[in-house]
């Protein structure tokens, strides 16, 4: 079918198999990321049971992120070794193994002595069942976007990659409920004693659970014509990207940062940060993580949409000022007014749905030869130095004022504008040479 104005086959619409597709590839993906973040919210109780008690409190809790942190640095290796096997083989089946790596080592967190039974070998085991970790979501989310990415048509990627985002973000919402359900009904004595290995356990199910769902998944039609065509890459996918694909390589660790930022400092540390800082009770900071989240969830699929009209470089701009805003709004709005805490976090938690941009402009950088490759080194590469780094940098700076997130969020968002900036005048420069031939 042809469009009268223009001669080219008239935009494929959404159809159920794609929707199919999105719903199982953002379920799955939540409850793997749920697996992989429930850890952020019992920093401070793993900090009390895996270190010893002469620890200094400040010290333990930067411990704690450390190890969390451990998580972030593992990422390349597990997103390199998946993504070349991604882009010789198949993305589904790098898209199911990621799950599988992701649901042993969660159950085994669950079943960890701790360092009152098992003394320094707890936290080292628990170090590795984390580098685990990162090694599994490493491979999970690149390998997501990509796989959606390539389900759909192609005016419609901005929404498959914000309804995926929205996935991985509803697994933290996950994470954030189990947190505070396990708050509310364990005393701090019985969350010490028994109630934080069960977010563990269930999620090591939950991960079990996802390796079913995706069975029910198909290999995406742009790899099946690359493979009939025979065009996929034949020697190692990576020496590809860091050889021809160096400015897309640059920008997508840009727009990374700004995605570390956002789900890093305003999502997962708030709370904690909120409690130290501000003297929140925990039950109450959890509560409004879970209501920020709900924005976050659907703000990733608001901005994912707006992308597929307006265009990446206008939403990433436009995203990255409402984040600025939002999160010096939150900061001093509860520093003054703690009663306000919830409408101030939910209002926050929409802005970080810029987040949703993100993969969009990752997805289209990189050829299909090579996308899962390019993808994933980047992303992983700027997560682990971002990411990982990010929480002992906040930890660190917060002991001097507890404006400091505010001010590294800051920072970031004003690297996103500098990206929005550069996007906005390559695309003007991609239509002036389209029109010089036309």
């Amino acid at each position: 079918m042809q469009t009268a104005s223009s001669g080219e086959p008239a935009p494929r619409p959404l159809n159920r198999q794609d929707a199919r597709t999105l719903a199982l590839a953002a379920l799955g993906g939540a409850l793997e990321f749920y697996d992989f973040i429930i850890f952020v919210f019992f920093t401070a109780v793993i900090g009390q049971l895996f270190f010893p008690p002469s620890t200094p409190e400040w010290l333990r809790q930067l411990q704690a992120f450390g190890l969390f942190a451990a998580g972030y640095l593992a990422r390349p290796l597990g997103g390199i070794v998946m993504a070349h096997f991604g882009d010789r083989t198949g993305r589904k089946r790098m898209f199911s193994l990621s799950v599988f790596l992701m649901a042993v080592p969660t159950l085994l967190i669950g079943l960890l002595p701790t360092y009152a039974t098992a003394g320094y070998a707890a936290p080292l085991v628990l170090l590795l069942l984390r580098i685990l970790q990162g090694a599994a979501v490493g491979g999970e989310v690149p390998g997501a976007w990509v796989f959606v990415a390539e389900h759909v048509p192609e005016r419609r990627v901005g929404f498959a990659c914000g309804t995926l985002t929205a996935g991985l973000t509803f697994g933290i919402l996950l994470g954030s409920l189990m947190a505070t359900a396990i708050n509310t009904i364990y005393s701090p004595e019985e969350v010490l004693a028994i109630g934080w290995r069960w977010p563990f356990l269930i999620g090591g199910i939950f991960g079990f659970f996802s390796v079913f769902l995706r069975r029910w998944l198909a290999e995406t039609p742009v790899f099946e014509e690359m493979r009939q065509r025979k065009a996929l890459v034949q020697e190692l996918p990576l020496k590809v990207v860091l050889r021809g694909h160096g400015t897309a390589v640059a920008v997508s660790m840009l727009v990374t940062w700004v995605l570390t930022a956002a789900i890093v400092v305003v999502v997962l540390m708030t709370p904690t940060l909120m409690q130290r800082s501000f003297g929140i009770p925990p039950a109450q900071a959890l509560a409004a993580n879970s209501l920020a989240t709900v924005s976050l969830t659907l703000g990733c699929i608001g901005f994912g949409l707006a992308t597929d009209r307006f265009g990446v470089g206008w939403m990433m701009g436009i995203g990255s000022l409402l984040l600025l805003a939002a999160t010096y709004l939150l900061y001093l709005g509860v520093r003054t007014a703690p009663e306000h805490l919830a409408v101030l976090y939910a209002v926050a938690g929409g802005c970080v749905g810029v987040v949703g941009v993100v993969p969009t402009v990752m997805v289209r950088a990189f050829p299909a030869a090579v996308r899962f490759s390019g993808l994933s080194f980047s992303y992983n590469v700027a997560y682990a130095l971002f990411g990982g780094l990010t929480p002992l940098v906040v930890t660190l700076l917060a002991k001097g004022t507890p404006l400091a997130p505010a001010h590294y969020v800051a920072v970031v968002c004003g690297v996103g504008l500098a990206v929005a900036t550069y996007l906005l005048r390559a695309g003007r420069s991609r239509l002036a040479r389209a029109n010089s031939l036309g």
